[in-house]
């Protein structure tokens, strides 16, 4: 009694959560720290750790998700 997943990990997520979402959030997050304090030893942190955070989830998360659905998807060959 399988469920059939979706192709796209972002079917499953709300809209606060889409990939438009997370870019405009980790632009806003290094420019709201530049903006209040305009001090680059506070700012460039929050960049680098809005870069890894785009990493994990725009690029892992979903390549990580898609083969999830691919091998679950593909036909089970230890079972012949």
């Amino acid at each position: 009694m399988s469920q059939s997943l979706p192709p796209s990990l972002w079917q499953l997520k709300p809209w606060w959560c889409q990939p438009w979402s997370i870019v405009l959030t980790g632009l806003a997050a290094p420019a709201a720290v530049w903006g209040f304090s305009h001090r680059l030893w506070l700012a460039a942190p929050v960049g680098v750790g809005v870069l890894l955070w785009w990493l994990v989830f725009l690029y892992w998360v979903p390549k990580q998700y898609k083969a999830y659905v691919q091998g679950a998807q593909a036909p089970d060959e230890t079972a012949t």
